[in-house]
């Protein structure tokens, strides 16, 4: 058996694993690069290997650097199956048909206003493209094995967003799990990832590899910084990732409203791929900690904005307000249409609450841009920037090794993969420190044996 690191290697985005065993050749994740220019770009670059001759590929979860790739893939030739669970295949639905759209409409703007280097513009795909990916899509069960080319694969929960889990792949005499992104035990909303499996190997992420969440209690700060904002009679602005980060932040506002310890404030959730996703979490309800009560709670206190029409209004309300929007990263969607209309304001607040991938307009902010670009534009940036890590839904080194340590035996080798050179680096040093596990950090491209 071997591997070939295609994506998310040296880099938190692209997750690309190939696997090959005696002429079976499997592909683990199939996401989209994100970030940096020269990251983007490899999305347009043809798949190293013919996608026709992929037997499988094996979704980890649903969020868009992990399938995000999926409809180039299935336009450049591959046929075969798609495996991931229930939850997985109903968010990579309303996922991949919303990343077209925002292509398709990037394109159309693109060249209506002639900023782009390629005429015409075209997206990396379409929504037809989308609709015939999902065709390939068969669900698995979690813990229930199923046989692929003479091999077993299982998925594990891993309590990072509905539907994610962690894979354990055997083939032959040799077994392998890909992590994919591991949750934490005490999430605001999610179940803590189920115990690790025994294996040979291990390919685990590193996306808070360096670091330690704050021990800080989020919904206070969160609580603060909606106080602050609202007495200067401002708006907050919070992009957020669709899947996961959207729904933790509506449970934690209605629970402050519950409990009386922020003002009823107007929430506005302008994001129809957020709106569609936080329903699904009520059809879903044993992957997650709350209740039936508390999932219609965190709907009914939110204003559901759909339309580009009720979008464009809500830029030109002057009242306190909370704008719930995506991207998380703030490389595209509504948000940055609410940012160019209430970021010029010292009033308003722009609260970052996830990870921000190096290249982002988030990440030029956080590290104190007053100008960036939008649009083919350069928008002055006033408002006040503010960061929770607390709800970050990815595991940090500390309980990524907790999680590790949950095996009855460890793995021989670990392949470290999906963070930043830094984070990588310094999970490789922890595990090799604290477990004496053989660790190797793959660079893009990389093939290895496991032998």
């Amino acid at each position: 058996m071997n591997i070939q690191f295609l994506g998310a290697a040296g880099t938190v985005t692209g997750s690309r694993y190939l696997v090959r065993h005696n002429g079976t050749t499997l592909l683990i994740d199939c996401g989209l690069f994100q970030g940096i220019k020269a990251l983007r770009l490899q999305n347009w670059y043809r798949f190293p290997f013919p996608p026709e001759k992929i037997d499988a590929v094996i979704l980890t979860h649903a969020h868009l650097d992990h399938i995000g790739y999926l409809p180039k893939l299935v336009n450049e030739g591959f046929k075969g199956p798609v495996y991931c669970t229930e939850a997985t295949k109903a968010l990579a639905e309303i996922l991949l048909k919303d990343s077209a759209h925002i292509q398709e409409e990037d394109a159309r703007r693109a060249n209506k206003y002639g900023y782009s280097k390629h005429t015409p513009a075209e997206p990396l795909y379409t929504i037809n493209d989308a609709k015939k990916t999902i065709t390939h899509f068969e669900t698995v069960g979690f813990s229930q094995p199923l046989t692929v080319n003479g091999g077993a694969l299982t998925f594990y929960p891993a309590g990072h967003i509905l539907g994610s889990a962690f894979i354990k792949l055997q083939l032959g005499e040799r077994s392998v799990v890909f992590s994919g992104d591991v949750g934490r035990p005490n999430d605001l909303t999610m179940k803590p990832p189920h115990p690790l499996v025994p294996s040979d190997y291990l390919v685990v992420e590193s996306t808070y590899g360096d670091r330690l969440h704050a021990s800080n209690d989020p919904m206070s700060e969160l609580r603060t910084i909606i106080l602050d904002t609202a007495k200067k009679g401002g708006t907050l602005m919070v992009p957020a990732f669709s899947v996961g980060r959207v729904q933790g932040l509506s449970y934690a506002i209605s629970e402050l409203k519950e409990k009386k310890l922020i003002p009823d404030i107007p929430v506005f959730l302008d994001s129809p791929m957020g709106i569609d996703v936080t329903k699904l979490y009520c059809d879903y309800n044993s992957e997650h900690r709350l209740s039936k009560e508390q999932c219609h709670r965190m709907c009914k206190g939110i204003t559901f904005v759909r339309t580009p029409q009720e979008s464009e209004q809500l830029t030109m309300n002057p009242h306190p307000k909370i704008i719930i929007a995506g991207a998380g990263m703030l490389n595209g969607g509504r948000i940055l249409h609410h940012l160019m209309a209430f970021g010029g304001n010292h009033r308003n607040t722009l609260l970052i609450t996830g990870y921000q991938a190096n290249g982002t307009r988030g990440r030029t902010l956080l590290e104190g841009a007053k100008k960036i670009k939008v649009y083919g534009k350069y928008v002055n940036i006033t408002c006040a920037i503010r960061q929770i890590s607390g709800l970050s839904a990815h595991a940090d080194y500390s309980e990524l090794i907790t999680w590790l340590k949950t095996s009855p035996s460890l793995p021989g080798q670990v392949f470290i993969t999906h963070g930043e050179p830094a984070a990588s680096d310094n999970l490789r040093r922890v595990i090799e420190e604290e477990l004496s596990i053989r660790t190797t950090i793959p660079e893009m491209g990389e093939t290895h044996e496991l032998s």
